[in-house]
């Protein structure tokens, strides 16, 4: 599981990055737009779920 989790949290890091670099509005560390908010709390979801899991 801590596998998956670390994939799912590295594919949504990928994503943010891509739509935040082509994004005119949405930054490295924020979204500006309504279709980057979604994609910024999935990251920051998973980002908080695995490093809850490592510090254990």
């Amino acid at each position: 599981m801590p596998a998956d989790l670390y994939i799912r949290y590295m594919d949504a890091h990928r994503t943010w990055a891509d739509h935040a670099a082509g994004c005119g509005t949405c930054t490295t560390t924020r979204p500006g737009c309504p279709a980057g908010v979604p994609l910024w709390e999935r990251f920051c979801r998973l980002q908080e779920a695995h490093l809850n899991r490592t510090e254990r």
